[in-house]
């Protein structure tokens, strides 16, 4: 086991000994313990025993369910906790806004036992009837209880791809003698997965035999396509053709429906044809080929057509690391390792840009800390030349819009990140207002995660786009894609408006730790849907580009 899945049981030890109403005391210190592991800079399963209970935060009866678990990879208390509690109180603990007290309040007092009862509770309004539960706390828990039933059956891209590409690669292994290739909204990389598709030559007959056996259930049975679910709860659809049509069916699964109507008014498409390839079918009919993460809109077969269709940023375009956090706010690990695993992947630079001080929950930076910093930065420098770690803040974004520190102090960084992080619940009125003032402070040099969404788990606070973009190209500001597969932000959608207007988009990370830069590719597969060129990324401009970048950024200061 490693440390994330120990601090994950003692968490929800914690929460499950607080909705029984068993010894807080102890549930608040299974809750500590957990936020103590998670941070680690080392595996506990590679320390020795006595050396476990040593650490600070830790002790010896903690120390017993850690080893615990190391050896039988399991903790028993937690099974008991389990073994009572109903699954409809463990999905609670998914819901966003339901705490374990209120929960403990829901199940004992409400008698309420699965988030669908709950639902039904919130739209009677009997909520507000129990002490700790407001009409405005009952919307909020109505809302992410719809955002959360919504959502099941769907997955983050990252979350699907390794399932996608193992069944995959055990399908063509398991009937080698057939076609066999993903399509749909995996191949066109969309940023939430609803359901997986195959085409496939391997008869019907077959291909349901084996997934039978292996106790996928089925759910729609036609001639030519059928659908299943496994344990995933992932919707499967399998495409059955022959192998004269299979390009011709793999084109039009994998376009959307928008692009295959403009497709067919365009030409006379005939999906009886045999090609060999997809780069055929366009070649065939006099346009540029269009791969299947541009196949969205309609409008994209004007630019085939006229053979102006640019070539899209691969990941091998990343240059340097922009946006990351140290062990000096809420990292895993040190700027020296960060830096140094950045040389190792053959990139330029790296830009250091931990929690600003309003953030005190990621252990942000007080004044003194960043001067310290910037003091182990310099010394780096030096040793790790001609490789160039940058002095960076993400500045949190107040409530007034103003960044979070005095202009001096921010005059210290090589360049400022500005975000979002607190009081997401605005109207838009007060999200514009708040942004718009970061925007137009001469240190921002980068908006941060521009809605503050997380995918699949909390939606954005309402901004206008449009006026963002633009005020963004009028105060130089650099439009952050955050990487982080669960943000995504800015949305894919929005970035081709923005290239229009000027505007330079930054594919960044967001890295926590050094496992963190790997995410760069979910921001590039997104941003190849909108056509994002490798000049237009700011994380893909060479050591001397970057510096010249901030050259013309410092010059706002002035």
């Amino acid at each position: 086991m490693d440390n994330y899945e120990i601090a994950d049981n003692f968490s929800l030890l914690g929460k499950l000994m607080d909705i029984h109403g068993d010894n807080s005391f102890k549930a608040k210190s299974y809750t500590s313990a957990a936020f103590t592991i998670e941070k680690l800079p080392m595996q506990l399963a590679e320390m020795a025993p006595e050396k476990i209970n040593s650490i600070n935060g830790i002790g010896e009866a903690i120390g017993k369910r850690i080893i615990e678990q190391l050896q039988t990879g399991t903790l028993a208390l937690l099974q008991e906790y389990l073994q009572k509690t109903p699954e409809g109180i463990l999905t609670m603990l998914s819901i966003k806004g339901i705490g374990p007290k209120k929960i403990a309040t829901i199940w004992k007092e409400l008698e309420i036992e699965t988030i669908g009862e709950l639902l039904y509770a919130c739209s009677e309004n009997r909520l507000t009837l129990y002490k700790g539960f407001g009409a405005k706390s009952q919307q909020n828990i109505k809302e992410a209880i719809e955002f959360y039933m919504g959502s099941q059956g769907s997955f983050l891209y990252q979350q699907i791809e390794s399932y996608a590409t193992q069944l995959t690669t055990s399908l063509q292994n398991i009937f080698p003698n057939y076609l066999f290739s993903i399509t749909g909204n995996f191949k066109q990389q969309a940023d939430v997965i609803c359901q997986l598709s195959w085409v496939t030559t391997t008869p019907k007959n077959e291909i349901m035999a084996f997934l039978g056996a292996q106790n996928f259930v089925f759910e729609n049975i036609f001639e030519n396509i059928f659908s299943c679910k496994g344990p995933e709860q992932i919707e499967l659809i399998f495409h059955i053709s022959s192998p004269e049509l299979f390009i011709s069916t793999l084109f039009e699964t994998s376009s959307s429906e928008a692009f295959l109507q403009e497709w067919k008014t365009l030409t006379n498409w005939n999906n009886q044809k045999e090609y060999q390839s997809e780069e055929d079918i366009f070649e065939s009919f006099g346009f540029a080929f269009v791969p299947a993460y541009q196949r969205e809109t309609k409008e994209i077969l004007t630019l085939a057509k006229n053979a102006t269709l640019k070539p899209c940023i691969q990941t091998s375009d990343i240059k340097g690391i922009i946006h990351s956090h140290s062990n000096w706010s809420d990292g895993a690990t040190t700027i020296e390792a960060m830096a140094k695993a950045a040389i190792e992947q053959g990139l330029e630079y790296l830009v250091i840009s931990d929690h600003s001080q309003s953030a005190f929950y990621a252990n942000g930076l007080k004044e003194a800390r960043i001067f310290a910093q910037q003091e182990q930065i310099d010394a780096l420098n030096k040793q790790l030349a001609p490789f160039r770690i940058f002095k960076s803040i993400e500045s949190d974004i107040l409530n007034d819009g103003s960044l979070d520190y005095s202009d001096e102090v921010l005059s210290s960084f090589d360049l400022v990140i500005a975000s979002v992080h607190s009081n997401l619940k605005m109207t838009e009125e007060k999200a514009m207002m708040r942004l718009l003032n970061a925007i137009e402070n001469p240190f921002t040099s980068i908006l941060g995660h521009l809605t503050g969404r997380l995918l699949l788990s909390r939606n954005g606070y309402p901004v206008d786009h449009a006026k963002i973009i633009d005020a963004c190209v009028a105060n130089d500001v650099v439009i952050e894609l955050n990487a982080h597969p669960r943000r995504l932000d800015i949305d894919w959608r929005w970035i081709e408006r923005a290239l229009n207007k000027g505007a330079i988009i930054s594919i960044n990370p967001d890295a926590h730790s050094i496992e963190g830069y790997s995410d760069c590719k979910y921001g590039v597969l997104v941003a190849q849907k909108a056509g994002l060129t490798a000049n237009k990324n700011l994380s893909s401009y060479s050591l001397i580009e970057f510096e010249r970048f901030l050259l013309e950024q410092h010059q706002k200061r002035s």
